[in-house]
Order: structure tokens, then sequence, then C-alpha cells
């Protein structure tokens, strides 16, 4: 019996030392109690009922607006840079559209515009249905240069130097992002010389640029003083917007190896001229 007793019995160092052990344990939980009481926050009820409704609002506004977006019909030929980010368009696939479009070309079936776009078959098999063609989708023979316009005379066309994007759109029936297109060129070049400069703008295709022309012409043109193509330095040939700084070394370097250039054709020479802005290019060189 005493040998079962002294089997329980707890040394009295010991015995202290659990008591100390759940002092400081009993005091930790007590704390953390009510440390955590005190930093949890209090809120109140009706302020985070009515916080939920104004998400929920939010919510809801959001996805009837997403819906109708989605929904509307639009003709594929036209599509903005906000609206192909709608749709889950790339903006390399944008860029197909809008060069085809500036040749002057028409999106006339969904799989003409897999076919330009590159787009996949998942997203296409989305927004095809939206899809809304012009009712001579199906006449190959339209000729859509012909004059639907009366052209205005000279005096009567405003300025294409001073108009706005507004007006390009409302006047001109330009698309949005076609007319911003054209009045950042425009400010980028420091403004238009010569009308024909409108052929600069990417996915303005012809029909778009006559009847711009129609209505508006270069009147205020800005101060030209054109550069000798011979004599000009690298520095003063980057100015011309259609030159990059190779480009000018080149141009420099022909004229050292070739001699001094007699007519504009022997620019097209030079490997990575831009040969299709010839006519442009012109309006800031001479060869005198």
């Amino acid at each position: 019996m005493n040998t079962i007793k002294s089997y329980f019995e707890i040394n009295s160092r010991f015995r202290n030392g659990i008591f100390l052990l759940s002092i400081i344990l009993s005091t930790a939980i007590i704390g953390c109690f009510f440390y955590l009481k005190k930093v949890t926050p209090k809120y109140n009820l009706v302020e985070l009922e009515e916080f939920q409704h104004q998400i929920d609002s939010i919510k809801k506004q959001n996805k009837k607006a997403e819906k109708e977006y989605k929904l509307k019909s639009f003709n594929p030929n036209f599509i903005s840079d906000y609206k192909g980010y709608m749709l889950g368009i790339s903006p390399t696939e944008l860029d197909k559209l809008y060069f085809y479009r500036s040749q002057g070309k028409w999106i006339n079936s969904v799989s003409e515009f897999k076919k330009v776009t590159q787009v996949s078959d998942s997203l296409l098999a989305v927004i095809s249905p939206l899809f809304k063609f012009p009712e001579w989708k199906n006449n190959k023979t339209k000729i859509f240069s012909k004059r639907e316009y009366s052209v205005k005379s000279h005096s009567q066309k405003k300025d294409l130097n001073t108009v706005l994007a507004k007006e390009l759109q409302e006047e001109a029936r330009i698309p949005d992002f076609i007319a911003v297109r054209i009045i950042k060129y425009r400010n980028k070049i420091g403004g238009f010389i010569e009308d024909i400069q409108l052929k600069d703008i990417s996915g303005l295709y012809d029909n778009q640029r006559n009847k711009i022309l129609s209505l508006f012409t270069v009147k205020t043109s800005r101060k030209n003083k054109k550069l000798n193509v011979n004599r000009a330095s690298v520095k003063e040939l980057i100015e011309i917007p259609y030159f990059d700084f190779e480009l000018a070394l080149d141009i420099k370097d022909f004229v050292k190896d070739n001699g001094d250039i007699s007519n504009f054709d022997e620019l097209l020479k030079i490997k990575g001229f831009p040969t299709e802005k010839i006519d442009r290019i012109r309006l800031y060189l001479t060869i005198d």
C-alpha cells in the first residue's frame, strides 16, 4: 500500500513548478481574451447594412450595363479600341482589322472576320451572333467610292487644321477613334501642309478620306521651310515626320557615296525608304 502511495506522490519542487506554470498559462489566456476583445473593431450594424446595400447596388448596375453592352449588335467593320477591349479582342487582332480596313476593304461575313483578325474560335462563337453587316454585304459589285455626298467649294470648306474631332464625327460621319487619331497626328506633326497627308492616318480608308475632303481642306497651312536633301544634317532630317534617325543616316551616306541627289526617285534606291510616302515626303524636301 505504501508502495502504491509513493508512486502517486509528487515531489514538492515539481508540484510548485506545475502550480507556477498553471498560473502563467491562466494569465496568458485571460490576457489574450481581453486584448482580442479590445482590438476587435466595433461595427455599427446599420452602417454595415447600408454599405452592403451600396455594394449590391453597384454590382447590379455593372451587370446590367455589361449585359446591355454585350447584347447590342454592331458592325464588325467599325470596332473601336474600347469596344475591342470589352469584347475580348486583343490589340494585335484589332490592328489586323484596322490595316485591312485602311486598304478600303470591308468585312462581309463571319468567316472573313475570322480570316482577317485570326481571333480564336471560342471568342468568335461568343461575338459573331452580335455582328450586324450592312445590307449590301452580298453585293460584291457595289462601288464604294461612288460619291453620295456633295462637295463644297473651297470657300465653304472648313479648315482641316482647326477642325475638332467632334466635327469630324458629326459632319463627316467618321468613327470617334479615327477622328481622335486624325487630331492627334495633326498635333504631332505641327499641322497639315496639304490634304494628302490624311493618307498617313491608320484606319482611315479612301471613302472616309474623300468624305472629309468634301467638307474640309487645309487653309491655314503651317509655315514650312523645305530642306535641301543634299545639304540637310541628320538632325534636320529627323525633324521630318517620315524619317527616323537610322533612315536619316542612310540618306546622308547615300549622298556621300553617290553624290548629290538630282531626282526624288533616287531616294527610292535607299533600303528601307518609305516609297509609298514619297508624295508626302516631297512636301518637306527640295533637291535644289
